[in-house]
C-alpha cells in the first residue's frame, strides 16, 4: 500500500497564506481604499511623457504609501487617504498641464 505524502506533512502547522492576523471589515475597506488611490495615482503619472517629472512624482507617491504602510489605527488610515486624494487632486492638475 502506498503512502501518500500528504500523511507526512505537517498537520500542526497551518498554510503560509492563513498565518497572516485576520483584519475588521472596516481596516479591509480602508484598504481597498487605499490600493484604489494607488491605482489612480499610477494611471495618471502614466499619462505623463517620459520624463523626471513622472519618475519624481511615482517615487514621492511611493514613499509616501510605504512610509505609512504599518499604521492600523483607523482614524489616522482615514486621515491619511484623504490628506492623499487631496494632494492628489492637486497633482493631478498638474498631470493634466503636462500631459496637454
Amino acid at each position: 500500500m502506498r503512502l501518500s505524502a500528504r500523511l507526512f506533512s505537517a498537520a500542526g502547522e497551518p498554510p503560509r497564506r492563513l498565518r497572516r492576523q485576520t483584519v475588521s471589515l472596516e481596516h479591509f475597506v480602508q484598504r481597498k481604499r487605499a490600493l484604489g488611490l494607488w491605482r489612480d495615482i499610477v494611471r495618471a503619472t502614466n499619462r505623463i511623457p517620459q520624463s523626471s517629472a513622472r519618475d519624481e512624482m511615482r517615487s514621492f507617491a511611493r514613499h509616501e504609501f510605504e512610509r505609512n504602510k504599518e499604521v492600523t489605527d483607523l482614524t489616522h488610515i482615514r486621515y491619511l487617504i484623504s490628506t492623499g486624494k487631496t494632494e492628489f487632486d492637486a497633482m493631478r492638475r498638474y498631470i493634466d498641464e503636462l500631459a496637454a
